[in-house]
């Protein structure tokens, strides 16, 4: 906590506070603009800062992280369209309340209550990162594995619910990415096909922006239609604060879900805000208010949002594994700047957790201040036509691809993982497996084999120690929970918490 503190007093210099405000009014336009996703903003981003310093390369990239999980808010409310999936609980009670004349209101409680979301989220960086590191330490090649093959199975689980299976596929697909190029125990080349532009292996980036910003431009130019009239009347900007202390337990609530989410891997800030909607609606003394203009849907979905943040970048920072698709792309920017997450992190970079978090806490200012004063301007942002803002988009994503190694080869490997990303979405296939996939392939690949190598073969390093262990009755339970009668009964579980927690209603 001393060297967070300390790390907020450094950051507070006219360099780094520019950048994080910058960064900060790019991620809310990217969030709050239909199409446009933090994920997109992350990796267009990692671009941009390739060759700047890496505190300043980081600043950037946490402040439009934040920004565009903030920046939905905006259209949810006077659009009732999110601008991503991130804020479609937020649209529920938001745009009902801006047409009853509530925009402003419904705005800033959404404002505050993610600047609060945000902060619980870097209260748990500081609290856990340090013991998932420890523990970290005491991982083997065994369980690094282990590790990697739940994050592509959970991820491939939570993000095609209707058929999981679609989603392991999906994370196969990316392990099979990252084993192409020149190996790296034993030297041999795997995949090239004889290309020398194939021998190092599939760059991060050409994939990160290929897989997410090129099938939704094409989405978005097929799909566009008429936007929806915008709220033009914001008025009452000053936050609530008696509404949300009123809400308190809620947004704490809202705040260690948003966190739990956001810790398993490649899930996301949507699922996160979706829970906590969900549980915030179970837990109300009159559930069927909510989406007719409910404050505490708006509060609930907002906090949890926000809070996600911290806690995807947890196991960033500790273990090297996403906990969502904008985190994927913070860790594809640590790699490019040299910054090795996992055990050795607190080695190599010792205030670097202090540091993320201390940016963390001038996003959330920043996000409060900014989306207070940008949100009577939301409006005439939000009706720029999308034929003009995809072509600006597949620019940026062109010029990123080929400024890493000056390379035209990384041009024809976004465009052609992006085309094939497309098709395998639009038959289901979800991308952010295939994504975490590429990202851990090496190190499942290497892990396995070197627990192998030095077994001789044998699995004993697989079930002989507790943490594999642990993690193979995690891999399980994953499984497990795709039956429908574990889920059944999961959900009877949650309804008999949830509704003995709930106050009786008050007769009218």
């Amino acid at each position: 906590m001393l060297q967070f503190f300390h790390e907020i007093i450094a950051l507070a210099n006219p360099l780094d506070l520019g950048v994080m405000a910058i960064a900060v009014i790019v991620g809310i336009i990217f969030g709050a603009l239909p199409g446009l996703t933090a994920t997109l903003a992350v990796a267009l981003l990692s671009t941009v800062t390739f060759g700047l310093p890496v505190d300043i390369a980081m600043t950037a990239l946490i402040g439009s992280y934040v920004g565009a999980i903030y920046g939905p808010s905006h259209a949810s409310i006077l659009l009732g369209i999110p601008g991503s999936a991130a804020g479609a609980a937020t649209a529920l009670d938001g745009y009902q309340l801006a047409k009853q004349g509530r925009a402003g209101e419904a705005i800033s409680i959404a404002t505050a209550a993610s600047a609060m979301g945000t902060i619980i989220g870097l209260i748990a960086l500081i609290a856990l990162s340090p013991i998932l590191i420890e523990l970290s330490l005491q991982f083997t090649s065994a369980e690094f594995f282990l590790l990697a093959l739940f994050g592509v199975l959970i991820c491939g689980s939570l993000t095609a619910p209707d058929m999981p299976v679609k989603g392991w596929i999906a994370g196969v697909l990316g392990l099979l990415v990252a084993s192409i190029g020149m190996e790296t125990i034993q030297g041999f080349p795997r995949f090239t096909f004889g290309l020398t532009e194939l021998a190092g292996g599939i760059d991060i980036v050409p994939v990160i922006l290929g897989g997410f910003a090129i099938p939704q431009v094409m989405r978005v130019l097929r799909d566009q239609k008429e936007k929806a009239d915008a709220v033009k009347s914001v008025t009452n900007l000053r936050p609530k604060w008696r509404e949300l202390w009123r809400r308190k337990f809620a947004i704490g609530r809202a705040g260690l879900m948003g966190v739990g989410v956001g810790v398993i891997p490649g899930v996301g800030e949507d699922i996160a805000a979706w829970a906590s909607y969900d549980a915030a609606k179970k837990a109300d003394a009159d559930p069927e208010s909510f989406g007719t203009g409910n404050l505490s849907g708006v509060v609930a979905s907002e906090t949890a949002n926000n809070a996600c943040i911290g806690g995807a970048i947890i196991p960033v920072l500790a273990l090297g594994i996403p906990g969502s698709p904008p985190a994927a792309m913070l860790l594809g920017a640590l790699n490019l700047h040299g910054v090795r997450p996992g055990p050795m992190l607190s080695f190599e970079f010792p205030n670097f957790i202090a540091e993320m978090a201390a940016m963390l806490f001038w996003a959330a200012i920043g996000i409060f201040i900014f989306g207070i004063m940008m949100a009577r301007v939301s409006g005439l942002v939000l009706r720029l036509p999308v034929s003009v803002l995809m072509p600006i988009v597949v620019f940026l994503a062109v010029l990123g691809s080929w400024a890493l190694g000056l390379s035209i080869f990384n041009i024809y490997m976004m465009m052609c993982f992006g085309l094939v990303v497309y098709l395998l979405e639009e038959i289901g296939y979800p991308v952010a497996p295939m994504v975490i996939g590429v990202l851990l392939g090496t190190m499942a690949d290497v892990s396995l084999r070197r627990a192998l190598l030095g077994s001789n073969g044998s699995i004993e390093p697989f079930v002989n120690r507790p943490v594999s262990l642990v993690l193979i009755g995690l891999i399980i339970l994953s499984l497990c929970l795709q039956s429908l009668a574990v889920r059944r009964a999961i959900g009877r579980s949650w309804d008999w918490v949830f509704g003995a927690l709930k106050p009786a209603k008050k007769p009218s």
